[in-house]
């Protein structure tokens, strides 16, 4: 079970206001690879949910360097040099260049701590939903990935599903590639609660309050979270029809704990509350 002894709670997401908190939220997905027309997200919240879409007539993001992939993604900070620069986030393949100029934020741009999420997944083969974390990367070595939950799906059954978890390290040399697919007796069409306790040296990831993976190494930067819901195309034409759209994923709750003991602690992400 997750020991929450030694950790104060700092973020507490419950999605019932009907207007995005933009004191945590930025609406877009690496929107300085693309832009924050391309790339921002279709949503619905309220009532203690938010609603992530794939709409009908949703672009992909960013069609040159990452195919017909659609995204409607938020993320708790942002960060890249100007335009036609190579410096930014998630450089995840080769010949990217900066194409829109975004203002820097560190909304929520912690290190170390406990990150939850409850959250729906979908069944539709053509989606995937994540809860991952990213180096802010204002030093190109400060790179690496914790993903806390990657749900294909295909991977997805009414009594068993394959979650995604792990750390990848892309262009940090201190990390070394730990990811897998972890098989749980659970229907990842429910809610359920997904979670990474990262500390000096360590992560631990939880499902439902249950350890399913240790790693034995961990990123000691700052690193923002991406909650992100995908649809995958092998071209422009819909991969379904269109009474399958909008396509969602349901996001229930987001936590974020500091913890306030041990050589990791620190201080309030959010000073005066």
């Amino acid at each position: 079970m997750i020991d929450r002894t030694g950790y104060e709670l700092e973020v507490d997401e419950t999605f019932e206001d009907p207007k995005l908190d933009d004191r945590l939220w930025l609406p877009n997905y690496l929107p300085h690879w693309s832009s924050r027309s391309a790339t921002r997200a279709r949503y619905d919240v309220g009532g203690g949910e938010l609603r992530l879409r794939i709409d009908a007539d949703q672009p992909p993001w960013n069609p040159e360097k990452d195919g017909w992939i659609r995204v409607s993604g938020l993320q708790t900070g942002q960060f890249s040099g100007p335009v036609g620069s190579r410096t930014g986030q998630l450089r995840f393949t080769d010949g990217l260049v900066v194409r829109e100029s975004v203002p820097v934020e560190a909304l929520y741009t912690a290190t170390y701590g406990l990150i939850e999420v409850r959250l729906r997944a979908t069944a539709d083969p053509s989606n995937m939903v994540a809860l991952w974390l990213i180096g802010f990367e204002d030093e190109p070595e400060r790179s690496g990935e914790i993903c806390i939950c990657e749900i294909f799906g295909r991977d997805v059954a009414p009594d068993t599903a394959r979650i995604g978890m792990g750390i990848h390290p892309w262009a940090d040399p201190s990390l070394r590639d730990d990811f897998e697919q972890v098989a749980l007796d659970i229907d990842a069409r429910e809610a359920h609660c997904y979670a990474a306790e990262w500390r000096l040296g360590v992560v631990r990831f939880y499902v439902d309050e249950q350890l399913v993976k240790v790693v034995e190494q961990a990123p000691t930067y700052p690193m923002q979270s991406m909650l992100t819901f995908y649809e995958f195309a092998d071209g422009p034409e819909s991969v379904s029809d269109d009474a399958a759209y909008p396509k969602i994923a349901v996001v229930e709750g987001y936590r974020g704990w500091r913890p306030i003991a041990g050589p990791d602690a620190r201080p309030p992400a959010f000073p005066g509350g």
